[in-house]
């Protein structure tokens, strides 16, 4: 089996299971929830098949669904960002992304943070809303989608930071 296969399925047992068992414990002030099990669809590799990709973004949605019994939502939210990944890619890294030589991990942090940023606002906006789905709470969905997106996004870039491999 591929290194990069088994490293793949290694991080999404692993951040499914942190998100399950630990992350969807914490609640701070009624609006902050992080969701760092995203940082799959984040970090997958950009040269491969994208609708192996798109399936695999519903297979973790699905599975953070099955532990939190919430109907879907989260596959919904995976779905949709593992779909607009691609521009979003093409807005925060430009021609890099267009000659395929981006590296995440050893990209920039203000364009990490760009993309890291975007598909987690995008992310939590779809979850939030759908989870509350109801148009007249529009204040409390921007809110919970704000908090919980910096939050995120500070997990997400600390564990990248933490976790990505130095190479000279």
């Amino acid at each position: 089996m591929n290194n990069t296969v088994t490293l793949n399925i290694i991080r999404f047992v692993i951040l499914v299971l942190i998100q399950a068992l630990i992350l969807n414990n914490i609640n701070f002030l009624g609006y902050i929830n992080p969701y760092i099990y995203i940082l799959f669809i984040l970090l997958y590799p950009i040269q491969n098949n994208r609708l192996l990709f798109i399936f695999l973004g519903f297979l973790l949605g699905l599975s953070v669904d099955l532990f939190l019994d919430s109907g879907g939502v989260h596959a919904a939210a995976c779905v949709f960002i593992a779909y607009i990944r691609p521009l979003v890619l093409k807005f925060a890294y430009g021609m890099t992304y267009e000659h395929q030589t981006v590296k995440i991990s050893q990209s920039e942090m203000g364009q990490r943070i760009t993309y890291f940023g975007i598909l987690t606002l995008l992310h939590h906006l779809m979850l939030i809303s759908l989870e509350v789905f109801n148009s007249t709470k529009v204040l409390l969905i921007l809110k919970k989608t704000l908090f919980s997106s910096i939050f995120t996004i500070i997990l997400c870039v600390l564990i990248t930071i933490l976790f990505s491999q130095k190479s000279k």
